[in-house]
Order: C-alpha cells, then sequence, then structure tokens
C-alpha cells in the first residue's frame, strides 16, 4: 500500500525519528563521496504552481543523486493548466512516475491528487502545511543539540502553514512549541484544536518576548507569504513588534539558534544582524533540505 506524506501528522514518531536518523547517514554518505544510488531507475514528478528554489532544486539534486531523475512541470506547460481534472492528471502520471511532489496553493488540490493517484504523493507546501521544511527544522535541531528532547520551540509571526506544520510536530513529536501571533493571524482554529487534542505542550500567545522567552529555536517566516503580496502593507503594520531581532533573543536561552526557512526580508520580520550572526543556523538550515528530502523520497518510494 502507498504512503504519502500530505502532513506530519502522517507520519508516527517512530517513524520521524527513524526519517531523521537516516537524513544524518545519507548527508553523511554525501559528504564522504559515498554512492547512495537507492532510487536508481526512479522517476519524480515534480508539479509546481508556486515559485520555489530550495524545494525545487533540493528535490532535483536529490533524486539525482539517488540515483533516479526529476520531471520539472508547470501548469502552463501541462494539460492541468488548461483544466484537466486533478483526478485524470493524477491517475496518468501514476502511470509514468513512481513518486510525485507537489507544490502548491489548495490543500485540497493535494488532497484530491493523492486520492487519485497510485503512487506516493509529497507535500512539497500548500497555503495550509509545510511538512519538508519541518522535518528538515526538526533534523538541524537534532543535529546542532544531538537530541529533540527537551527542546522549547518558538515561533514568531504568522500563523501560517509553517507555523501549522510547527504544530503537528510537537503534537506528534511532545516538544514544548510556544507561538506568538498577533490577532488577526493566529493559526487555523481546525490545525491548533486537532493538535491540542492530542497534547497539551502547544501555547499560541500575543506577547513575543514570553513566547521566545528560554527558547531553544527562535523561528520566523515572511510576514506576507506568496499569494499575500496585496496584503503587504497591512501586514507590515500588524506584525510591526514581531521581529526576530537581538532585543527578542535576549529572552531565549543562552545557546539558542535562529531559524528561517528562506526567503527573507531583512529589516522586516528578521533583522541583517541576526540572519548573518553567530546564532543563525538558517543556511546550515536550508542546506538540510537536500539531505532531508532524499531520505522523505526514500522512505516512501522505496517501501514495499
Amino acid at each position: 500500500m502507498k504512503k504519502d506524506l500530505l502532513s506530519i501528522l502522517d507520519l508516527k514518531a517512530d517513524e520521524i525519528h527513524a526519517l531523521l536518523k537516516r537524513t544524518a547517514e545519507l548527508k553523511e554518505m554525501q559528504k564522504g563521496g559515498t554512492p547512495h544510488q537507492s532510487l536508481q531507475g526512479k522517476s519524480l514528478g515534480m508539479i509546481f504552481e508556486k515559485s520555489s528554489t530550495r524545494t525545487r532544486v533540493s528535490f532535483e539534486v536529490g533524486m539525482f543523486q539517488l540515483g533516479g531523475q526529476a520531471i520539472f512541470l508547470s501548469p502552463k506547460d501541462t494539460q492541468i493548466g488548461r483544466g484537466e481534472p486533478v483526478a485524470d492528471t493524477a491517475r496518468v502520471l501514476s502511470r509514468y512516475v513512481d513518486g510525485i511532489m507537489i507544490r502548491t496553493f489548495s490543500h485540497d488540490m493535494l488532497e484530491e491528487f493523492a486520492a487519485y493517484a497510485d503512487v506516493p504523493v509529497i507535500n512539497g507546501l500548500t497555503d495550509l502545511l509545510h511538512p519538508c521544511q519541518i522535518l528538515t527544522d526538526l533534523f538541524t535541531i537534532r543535529e546542532h543539540f544531538g537530541t529533540l528532547e527537551g527542546r522549547k520551540i518558538s515561533w514568531i509571526g504568522d500563523g501560517n502553514n509553517m507555523a501549522h506544520s510547527w504544530i503537528n510536530a510537537a503534537a506528534r513529536l511532545g516538544f514544548e512549541l510556544t507561538l506568538a501571533c498577533p490577532e488577526g493571524h493566529r493559526p487555523a482554529d481546525t490545525v491548533l484544536g486537532n493538535a491540542l487534542k492530542e497534547a497539551g505542550n502547544i501555547k499560541v500567545l500575543d506577547d513575543p518576548s514570553e513566547a521566545a522567552r528560554n527558547a531553544d529555536v527562535v523561528n520566523t517566516d515572511v510576514w506576507a507569504s506568496m499569494g499575500q503580496e496585496d496584503e503587504s502593507e497591512e501586514r507590515k503594520k500588524a506584525f510591526k513588534a514581531y521581529q526576530v531581532n537581538e532585543e527578542l533573543l535576549r529572552h531565549a536561552s543562552k545557546e539558542a539558534i535562529v531559524f528561517h526557512c528562506l526567503p527573507a526580508h531583512r529589516g522586516e520580520e528578521i533583522t541583517a544582524e541576526v540572519l548573518e550572526g553567530k546564532r543563525s543556523l538558517i543556511f546550515d538550515q536550508a542546506e538540510n533540505r537536500l539531505h532531508t528530502q532524499k531520505a522523505i523520497m526514500e522512505m516512501l518510494m522505496c517501501a514495499k
């Protein structure tokens, strides 16, 4: 039976830990020049309705390093962009490729595609969730601190797809997560409510300083995501007090690290001083997309 990765909640806790362990192994193999072509002869179809740097390159290069090939598919170059039903595209592509990664706006579209596909489907990002990024971030925390156990994660800013996936990860793994989001920009009630049924280790506050207190990881994202450009000025006003800067970091742990999934707007959600500073693991985080993506594809596309 095929397995998809549409949400962190598609994985059990032990599967997440196994995935992070395999990510470390694959990273070591790549750094050491050890061949690791577990997907030789396999193909990944990549559907992009949203533009991308890290997602596209990490999946494409990762598939190449695993011995397979990745095929870039944009709506303007395929029949899905001319109105072909999602179900038809899913069934046809399933007969050509061994896995499909989708980066799109609508999570409903992703779920419909997965329902009709006969091969594993990976969520490369939707407006609701971004599981691949959070798995990368969990790996980066594990790599830096040696363990996820006992870590406190702080999210500062928009209650967006990143915040939603952090909430799902906290519910699944049990680490402490505190989010600071302005009124009107909090996580979706459905995502938060479902997580709180599973775990009581998640808090949503108004005060970013309180959310960052004693945090091991201080995490943020842009204030206006793709598709929200027309809200940019309003959002700058709403999020003005939610910038990750040196003053905010004084409330965090002395060993705290800083994350941002990129692209970043220096001087808005994060200062250049912090992004380029000694606490920042942002570019390690970005590099680790490659290694985590490889572990995800291997887990799903090598499954019996």
